[in-house]
């Protein structure tokens, strides 16, 4: 069970009040996979405020961190909830955010949201190049080391075990890691879910996976969930269009890093929690329909 506001101990609990106010209410935001504390703060000087917490303990504290490192160099005037401080106090991480209601983006065919979220992609790539705190945001190789460990122990498997092998094979065999090298600050996870629609205006959540690297990355993270969201391989592609680090993107890097985006779901849906398997699943079938689509 993830922790909540009363469970923080007492000095992180006034660190923070003394940030923004006392603490009115603590409401518990229950969606999403990451582990800790999160909670709409609702306060006296500062409105709602959006606390991010762990424990320097939990394996998911490094991801905290880099989302730290991001949220402090994001230039202003980016569509993302501003940092507004951030600390280690006895033990925890904690951020605390600009709070931004809306909804999760609608990534299906014939949504307003589609444009606004390739529209907002695009402003990313112009944005954040060259990367913004260079020295304090880690490689993207870091990143995509951990999705070919994953592979690799799929490709361990029989083909009977493992359907499609021998397409990731050909996918992973023309992968040129130095592709992936670039000046761009990639918030590396953009999904339906880190879109969030305010009144008409997209805000981009939760960098944790923040990285520096190649700025056509983004557009294929976000390119199996289009089809998820039931665009067609081709439909998803000609969207992508609109987006100019797309058009320049390599081809062979782009299909390999789609088969290793596909991999690391296919094996969290058989190794990993039980309660994550069906969602991944999904994911993974998105992903295996558009390495196949470039494939063929």
């Amino acid at each position: 069970m993830k922790p909540q506001w009363d469970d923080l101990p007492g000095n992180v609990r006034g660190t923070v009040e003394k940030q923004i106010g006392q603490v009115l209410k603590a409401e518990p935001v229950t969606k999403g996979l990451m582990p800790g504390l999160a909670a709409r703060l609702h306060t006296d000087d500062h409105g709602s405020v959006f606390l991010k917490a762990i424990s320097i303990t939990s394996p998911a504290a490094s991801l905290y961190a880099r989302e730290r490192r991001a949220g402090a160099v994001l230039p202003p005037g980016l569509p993302a909830p501003p940092l507004l401080w951030s600390g280690e106090v006895e033990g925890w991480i904690a951020l605390l955010h600009e709070y931004v209601d809306g909804r999760d983006a609608d990534l299906s065919p014939g949504s307003p949201d589609v444009p606004l979220v390739l529209d907002t992609l695009t402003f990313l790539n112009e944005a954040l190049t060259p990367c913004p705190g260079q020295d304090d945001v880690p490689d993207v190789a870091a990143n995509v080391t951990m999705l070919q460990a994953k592979a690799a122990r799929l490709l361990a498997l029989s083909a009977e075990e493992l359907p499609h092998r021998a397409m990731y094979e050909t996918a992973l065999g023309k992968f040129d890691p130095d592709a992936l090298g670039g000046d761009t600050l990639l918030h590396y996870d953009l999904h339906s879910g880190n879109f969030r629609i305010d009144d008409g205006r997209p805000y981009v959540i939760d960098w944790a996976f923040a990285a520096r690297g190649a700025a056509w990355i983004d557009a294929v993270m976000l390119a199996p969930r289009f089809v998820e969201a039931g665009h067609t391989p081709e439909q998803t592609e000609a969207l992508l269009a609109r987006v100019p680090a797309w058009r320049s993107a390599p081809a062979d890097a782009v299909t390999a890093l789609a088969a290793l985006w596909t991999m690391f779901r296919l094996y969290k849906a058989r190794f990993g929690p039980e309660e994550g398997h069906d969602f991944r699943a999904r994911a993974a079938e998105a992903g295996r329909a558009w390495v196949h689509h470039r494939s063929t």
